[in-house]
Order: C-alpha cells, then sequence, then structure tokens
C-alpha cells in the first residue's frame, strides 16, 4: 500500500510515461496480466489505456489488473492508469519517500 507522498513522487515520474500497454474489447486476461507483470518487473512503474471499445472503466481496469499482479495502482485519469509494484532485487526508481 502506497501512502499519498510515494503516491505524487510516483505521479510525476509517470507524467513523461508513455502507454505501453492497452485493454481492449477482450478485457483483462491472464496473458496480458502475465505481460504486465514481466514489464512491472523490469521498470517498476507502467502506464496503461483503456479503449472506449472494451466495456470497461480504467477504474474496473486498474483494480482487476492490481490485483492479479500484486500491483499498487498510483492513478487513474480519464481512460488512461499509473501501476506500480516494487522490484526487490533490483530496483529502478530511486529515492521513492519512505512509509513511516
Amino acid at each position: 500500500m502506497l501512502t499519498s507522498k510515494q503516491r505524487a513522487y510516483l505521479r510525476g515520474i509517470a507524467s513523461t510515461y508513455e502507454t505501453i500497454y492497452q485493454v481492449g474489447k477482450g478485457g483483462v486476461t491472464e496473458a496480458m496480466c502475465r505481460d504486465i507483470e514481466a514489464a512491472l518487473t523490469k521498470r517498476e512503474l507502467i502506464k496503461l489505456k483503456v479503449l472506449d471499445n472494451s466495456g470497461w472503466t480504467a477504474r474496473e481496469a486498474a483494480d482487476a489488473i492490481a490485483e492479479q499482479t500484486g500491483a499498487d495502482v498510483v492513478q487513474v485519469i480519464g481512460n488512461k492508469f499509473v501501476l506500480f509494484k516494487r522490484n526487490e532485487k533490483e530496483p529502478v526508481i530511486e529515492n521513492i519517500p519512505k512509509a513511516k
């Protein structure tokens, strides 16, 4: 679980990121979640988009993917959302504020 300071820090970093995955007509699938989990292991922070024809809201997709991958939802705005999952072995993002 992220604190508000951690979430704000990660939102700032994610603002410059490009969307790397899209949730389309097929919705959230296991194969997609495996790919997203691999991306989270490598990058720690990723931005995703929900297409209009998917039938999912960004919040629904974010919550479903976060639950299946063990990630935290950092932000949901419009049809985009950001996920974070810390890589304990090889951290990519440094200087994240500490949780109390």
